[in-house]
């Protein structure tokens, strides 16, 4: 048994071993052969900057601005029992499955300047076509249910129990939302949160439908490998995974830390 044992280990290391090799391998390949010069010369760039920034800022936007909905949206999920409420937690994965140019296309189709949305928005003074409001967009629908699955499980994992006390004892249900079942749902929606904005961040097929330009940061990856090569489109490549993985950790740490106050 424990040779069994032992040889099952060594088989699960071997395996693991050869997935992690084609994750990382490919990273530390790009690294490699770009030199810290390309990538401080690439830093420089004016248009290099201003992307970098437009990209992260629209996704932390469609973050903050669509997790007014879905968290409200996650709570109702976890709660309450309706009709098709199987057919409905199916539907907000569906930006997960299907091919992302295709969600750019479905999204265009209701926010053109032609369509009733999209004339709402000039009327307003701002359109999505070619705008940060459409990258935002399109943005948002690609990520949302990774916040969306993230806070449904949160909510479950809170015990209705102590929110019917709460209720019994005088509080209303905001307060109980607010002050029992949200900050013990927190952890898990805070990694949603992450995920949302990290799922965002990297965006291409869907942003490349409705707003080209400005071009966030993937797009001009794209736009300099299809024009220049494999060469010119690295170094921003590489800047840019630096500069994610960096907020990444310390939004890691942030999070962490977060958790350990709670706990």
């Amino acid at each position: 048994m424990i040779k069994k044992a032992d040889t099952i280990s060594l088989v699960f290391i071997f395996l693991s071993g050869l997935l992690l090799m084609f994750i990382i391998a490919p990273l530390i390949g790009m690294f490699i052969t770009t030199t810290p010069l390309t990538i401080f010369e690439a830093a420089k760039e004016t248009e290099v900057q201003k992307s970098i920034w437009l990209t992260i800022s629209t996704s932390v936007a469609a973050t903050l601005i669509f997790s007014i909905g879905a968290i409200p949206l996650a709570y109702l999920l976890a709660r309450k029992k309706f009709v098709l409420k199987k057919i409905l937690l199916g539907i907000i994965n569906i930006p997960v499955i299907i091919p992302h140019s295709a969600a750019g296309i479905a999204l265009l189709g209701i926010i053109s300047r032609d369509t009733a949305l999209g004339k709402m928005a000039e009327t307003l003074g701002f359109s999505f076509v070619n705008k940060p409001a459409g990258i935002i967009v399109a943005m948002a629908f690609v990520s949302i249910p990774y916040l969306l699955n993230a806070a449904v499980d949160g909510f479950i994992n809170v015990p209705e129990r102590l929110e019917k006390v709460a209720l019994t004892l005088g509080a209303s249900k905001a307060r109980v939302f607010f002050t029992i079942t949200l900050p013990l749902a927190w952890r898990s929606i805070l990694t949603g949160l992450i995920m949302m904005w990290g799922r965002g961040l990297s965006e291409f097929g869907a942003v490349i439908i409705i707003a080209y330009h400005p071009m966030i940061t993937p797009v001009m990856i794209f736009e300099r490998f299809n024009s220049y090569g494999l060469q010119y489109a690295k170094p921003v490549t590489v800047l840019f995974i630096c500069i994610c993985l960096l907020i990444f950790i310390a939004m890691k740490l942030i999070s962490k830390k977060t958790n350990n106050a709670d706990a």
